[in-house]
């Protein structure tokens, strides 16, 4: 049994099947087409170069196979069967140019990504401002007409003793609810009737409102960039790496395949002596 061509060929099915399986995984990834969505091509880009390796792979068992045949046989030129190097070439270096345009268009879509997501988080934070504003508002309304929130107090109070809202029964839980509202209803009665006290409580509220509405806007754009920028050094490096490579094998290959005799040279005719 020729154990060098068992092996040689063992290695190019193997690398057959990386190959095809490769190729196979990224048609499944981009069906359903969906060109216009922005997060459907950034998933699809991650996806295809976090599985790049794979082809490479199988493209290395292949070449391998080949050289385990160059070293058994005595006459390298010689070839029988389906030569694989040549589309194995081809589809390197047409991978290689696939890795390289990954590169621009992924940091575009991030970037994109990016933008959008500092946006929302913008119009998060107007509306967290409106709805500080209202709820103010609100306070202040309510400061103003004692006699509402005497019938609030009134009415928690009588919730509180009864244990009951509108005939349901109410668990430790909502009690002490119920309980913390009374206590900042009677606080708020109680800063009502001295204007100075109340104004700056009111102030330093809303400046605690604020505060705190600000910081999770910078927690959120923070986390935004930093979540664009750890994509853009991952996935583009990794595409601009994979790149490099395919086009290297597939260059060299293709130049080694074209400038390779077709056929073993004739041997030179011996010269007759006179």
């Amino acid at each position: 049994m020729n154990y060098s061509a068992f092996t040689s060929l063992t290695l190019k099915l193997i690398g057959v099947i990386f190959i095809l399986s490769s190729l196979l995984d990224y048609i499944t990834l981009a069906v359903p087409l969906n060109w216009d969505n922005q997060s459907w091509q950034i998933g699809l880009v991650t996806s295809i170069v976090d599985r790049g390796v794979v082809p490479l792979v199988g493209i290395a068992f292949i070449l391998v196979g080949y050289i385990i045949d160059g070293l058994a046989d005595a006459n390298p030129l010689k070839k029988s069967g389906f030569n694989l190097k040549l589309p194995v070439y081809i589809l390197s270096a047409v991978l290689g140019l696939m890795f390289l345009l990954m590169v621009p268009l992924h940091l575009n879509n991030l970037n994109s990504a990016k933008t959008d997501a500092l946006e929302r988080i913008q119009q998060g934070a107007g509306q967290g401002a409106e709805q500080i504003q209202q709820f103010l508002t609100q306070v202040d309304t309510l400061s103003r007409n004692p006699n509402q929130l005497n019938q609030q107090i009134q009415r928690l109070n009588q919730a509180i003793e009864a244990g009951q809202v509108q005939g349901r029964q109410l668990n430790v839980q909502q009690l002490e609810t119920l309980r913390q509202q009374r206590q900042q209803l009677q606080g708020l009665r109680d800063l009502s009737q001295n204007p100075e006290e109340y104004k700056k409580r009111t102030e330093e509220l809303k400046n605690q409102l604020e505060t705190q509405l600000l910081e999770r806007r910078k927690q959120a754009e923070s986390q935004a960039t930093t979540q664009a920028l750890k994509q853009s050094l991952r996935i583009g490096l990794s595409s601009l790496m994979l790149a490099i490579v395919y086009s290297v094998i597939g260059w060299i290959g293709l130049k080694s395949e074209i400038s390779s005799p077709k056929g073993p040279k004739a041997a030179p005719r011996p010269k007759m002596k006179r």
